[in-house]
């Protein structure tokens, strides 16, 4: 399961990505582990930067806040290469993973709202499958990270939206993303 996590990069327009089903105290429990582990290996890193900067090229009794924070500055560095070419295909890093590829999806919908639903107006049935798919992402966006604030907005639109496609005859289950949808939307709506 883990390896269709990563399958999908949505920087890249030819890019998939399908909503996995997901226990949503066990995705918390998972991602607060994760985050642990990063905060650990980030924290030792920067302290043992800090303290060989400091003994390699700094002065006993000087001011040394140059190479500390320097450390901690290539820290950073060690660690967003560490992120990208070790954890992130890590089976421990897979729900914090999936998590951002989803937000990242999401993301780059709402960056085309205006024409989606002008579109949807129309009967566009991309449009509607994009808007569908849009729906079932944030509602299990809201459930992961345990947000209710505007879960019953979403829920009424949700079913409201689902009996539009039902009434045209357009399939609801849309848990695959097509980035050709996005494609299509957008000149449709100019």
């Amino acid at each position: 399961m883990a390896r269709s996590l990563f399958a999908h990069d949505p920087r890249k327009p030819d890019a998939m990505f399908e909503i996995q089903p997901m226990n949503a105290e066990r995705y918390r429990q998972q991602t607060r582990r994760s985050t642990i582990i990063i905060a650990l290996i980030f924290l030792a890193l920067a302290m043992v930067l800090s303290t060989a900067a400091v003994a390699l090229f700094g002065e006993p009794g000087g001011d040394n806040l140059r190479f500390n924070v320097g450390g901690v500055f290539v820290a950073v560095l060690v660690m967003v290469a560490l992120m990208r070419k070790v954890f992130w295909t890590q089976p421990w890093m897979a729900p914090a993973v999936y998590s951002w590829q989803l937000k990242r999806t999401l993301m780059a919908i709402t960056n085309v709202m205006h024409h989606v639903k002008v579109s949807v107006e129309a009967d566009d049935p991309m449009a509607m499958k994009l808007l569908r798919f849009y729906h079932l992402g944030l509602n299990q966006m809201h459930q992961l990270d345990g947000n209710s604030s505007d879960h019953n907005q979403l829920i009424h639109e949700m079913e409201q939206h689902k009996a539009r496609m039902e009434a045209l005859g357009i399939d609801t289950e849309q848990t695959q993303f097509n980035p050709a949808w996005l494609q299509a939307v957008k000149p449709a709506a100019a």
